[in-house]
């Protein structure tokens, strides 16, 4: 197609955007990039879409095509305001379902239906109901990173910037807290609230250890480690400072040194750096396989022929926009 050639037009509509990326771009890379970047954002104006891009996404998806970035409550709230006609969430399968579960009479989009989460796929709705048998009366609060169905078995969701507010929002001496492990042992060590755990995790996340810390500093003194709180507790120990996505990157306009690592999904660090020049990110390969399912040839896919549509049955989508709705009025705490 005529419009999917690296041309001076082409060029000039993303110049600009390059200048955000180039240092986690080659040159070469871009021009491949580039002519599918003008043509997504040429067709979002023909839809009237809307792209939610994660902010675990490459960078020419991050800074190219997203309309809105962020974690996954900024862009549950951005699903929740919009106006537009179809959302393409550019994020995981159960991201895009919490807009849908937000937008029932919009048309939501995810370039990949096979781009999961390990946390999503670590319990089922019969793990909850079995849990809810085993402690009746103690309220359920479920992490974002699960599908619609578990959601709604739920009296609250919560995501990594608003854990530990959701769980002392519910006046209970005890709550469980599903399906991540060690978010849930991150917040218990802050709240005076009993915290009953799964034994879910990140895949990205729990592979980082304490040695692994430790041997960056070594190898780069006085390097500030900023880290998710989907990272072990001792982990979490181990670092300047824990926080969401969201929170990581408020914490780089303080960071007191020139150099930060970030303990996160790579694509964070390649995200930021433009906005950080005086910084120097020392970027551990830690890929997440889901998100890096999404692509700008999906996307373009995805809007061209509005595949692959996200459904949630009725039933099911009142009873979890309950607990999602619950969790934005608790806001980020």
């Amino acid at each position: 197609m005529e419009t999917l050639e690296y041309t001076e037009a082409v060029a000039e509509a993303t110049d600009p955007i390059y200048e955000k990326v180039k240092q986690s771009i080659p040159r070469f890379e871009w021009e491949l990039a580039a002519p599918l970047i003008v043509e997504i954002n040429r067709l979002k104006k023909i839809r009237n879409a809307v792209i939610l891009g994660h902010n675990y996404m490459v960078p020419e998806i991050f800074h190219g095509i997203s309309d809105f970035k962020g974690d996954s409550l900024g862009l549950a709230r951005e699903a929740r305001d919009t106006d537009a006609d179809v959302i393409v969430f550019c994020g995981v399968h159960f991201m895009a379902e919490t807009a849908k579960i937000l937008n029932p009479e919009r048309t939501v989009l995810i370039p990949d239906p096979e781009a999961g989460c390990s946390l999503s796929e670590s319990i089922t709705v019969e793990d909850v109901r079995l849990l809810k048998e085993r402690h009746p009366g103690v309220p359920v609060v479920t992490y974002m990173n699960t599908p619609a169905a578990i959601k709604a078995e739920s009296d609250i969701c919560c995501t990594s910037a608003n854990a530990k507010a959701v769980v002392e929002s519910l006046g209970s001496e005890t709550v469980i807290f599903l399906p991540d492990e060690y978010l849930a042992r991150n917040v218990a060590k802050e709240t005076d609230v009993r915290v009953l755990t799964w034994h879910g995790t990140c895949m990205v996340h729990e592979r980082f250890t304490v040695e692994e810390i430790r041997a960056y500093r070594a190898q780069y003194p006085g390097i500030e480690v900023i880290a998710h709180p989907e990272c072990s507790p001792e982990v979490c120990e181990e670092v300047d400072f824990v926080g969401s996505t969201t929170g990581m990157i408020g914490y780089l306009d303080s960071a007191r040194g020139d150099r930060v690592i970030m303990i996160t999904e790579c694509s964070m660090s390649d995200n930021v750096e433009e906005a950080h020049p005086e910084l120097e990110f020392i970027k551990p390969c830690a890929i997440c396989p889901h998100m890096k399912k999404i692509t700008l040839e999906k996307t373009l896919a995805s809007l061209k022929e509005l595949k692959y549509e996200v459904e949630v049955p009725e039933e099911v989508r009142v009873r979890a926009l309950r607990a999602v709705e619950r969790m934005l009025e608790v806001g980020r705490g």
